[in-house]
């Protein structure tokens, strides 16, 4: 058992302590990794202001990338040195959705009451998103790493563990974008972003960002978007439409858990069109639709959870589009931390101007 830093949530609400904890041994089919970057996600502050739940104390943190340090026993194509990409996704590899290729919606849970952390005193701590990335290491599952070239910066490489696997993901494996396809994107965020960069990259038409904020849609612009809608207006899906040279999307991406954008999201379709939520809204948030428009129109809804991803088939495709220069990375940090600065980090990004701030080890 080692000692190693991290930062660990309390209480719902208040700020995160930076402070001593124990780090097991890998076990079978385990790593160990060293981080040298983890992104601020907002699904991690969710979390520690308590939108849904869970079990404290607790590490958050995942999108994480680091260099392997240490392998358990039955690991294979893994070894000490290798760097890595680190993600939530822990697949059985067995149930009937990983059968199905469908490893982000596992059914196999994962107890992270039990895992390879503990308080300093030895009490449970437990590791969230069966990541716990809000730490100088994490022991976790081979499948859920992605071995990269060094020579990829890890504070790069952290951004694809969800931020950008999730957006891309989310246009190219669940809308099925097909070129000359119109798309519009509620959230200019940091995964509304990658939402534009995946629909430019998949070769839609037209990209049609929507936000509250006129800076963010000239961001968006920079990622791709060929229009910009403010959502402060009375009905922007109008707008959308004029920008789509009078007709409705292809498909629809809401980033964000607002849920006025939920609401107006079926808006902004074309017929045969569909709604790809991504977004999450705190539990017990209702939205509403008119499911008539839906039915007589052929539109549909659906959830698409980290993009609906394979890790070991897509991270890579990704990897090598940020090396050709196709994919932005470097342009989605907005700031550099230490993880004495977290909660600075944190109050930063809930501030809503920043793309993803970045933790950084002295590795």
């Amino acid at each position: 058992m080692q000692k190693i830093r991290a930062a660990v949530c309390h209480a719902f609400g208040e700020p995160l302590v930076v402070e001593e904890i124990n780090l097991r041994a890998p076990g079978p089919g385990e790593v160990e990794v060293t981080l040298g970057a983890v992104a601020i996600c907002h699904s991690d502050i969710s979390y520690a202001d308590g939108a849904w739940g869970g079990s404290l104390p607790a590490v958050y943190g995942h999108e994480a990338a680091g260099v392997v340090t240490a392998a358990g026993d039955s690991v294979n194509g893994l070894s000490a040195g290798d760097s890595v990409i680190v993600t939530l996704i822990r697949a059985c590899g067995t149930c009937g959705n990983c059968a199905s290729g469908k490893p982000t919606i596992c059914e196999t849970p994962y107890d992270g009451d039990h895992g390879p952390i503990t308080t300093a005193e030895g009490g449970k701590l437990h590791q969230a998103m069966a990541c716990g990335g809000f730490a100088e290491k994490v022991v976790v599952d081979q499948n859920q790493v992605v071995r990269i070239s060094p020579d990829i910066p890890k504070e790069a490489a952290s951004l694809i563990a969800c931020g950008v696997i999730t957006g891309v993901g989310a246009v190219v494996n669940a809308a099925g974008l097909r070129a000359g396809q119109d798309v519009v994107v509620i959230g200019a965020g940091g995964v509304g972003l990658n939402a534009i960069q995946g629909a430019r990259i998949a070769g839609a038409r037209r990209i049609v960002a929507v936000d509250m904020s006129e800076d963010k849609l000239d961001t968006a612009r920079d990622f791709g978007a060929t229009h910009g809608v403010l959502a402060t207006g009375a009905k922007p899906w109008r707008d959308a439409h004029k920008a789509l040279g009078g007709r409705g999307a292809d498909a629809v991406i809401v980033t964000v858990g607002a849920i006025p954008a939920y609401d107006q999201a079926p808006r902004y379709l074309g017929t045969g069109g569909k709604v790809i939520m991504v977004g999450m809204p705190h539990s017990g948030a209702m939205s509403s639709y008119e499911p008539v428009m839906l039915a007589a129109t052929g539109q549909g809804m659906t959830g698409s959870k980290m993009g609906d991803v394979v890790i070991q088939r897509d991270i890579p495709w990704m990897v090598d589009l940020y090396a050709q220069g196709r994919l932005k990375l470097d342009e989605l940090i907005s700031g550099r931390w230490s993880l004495d600065q977290i909660n600075e980090a944190i109050a930063d990004t809930k501030t809503g101007g920043a793309r993803r701030n970045v933790i950084i080890f002295n590795t």
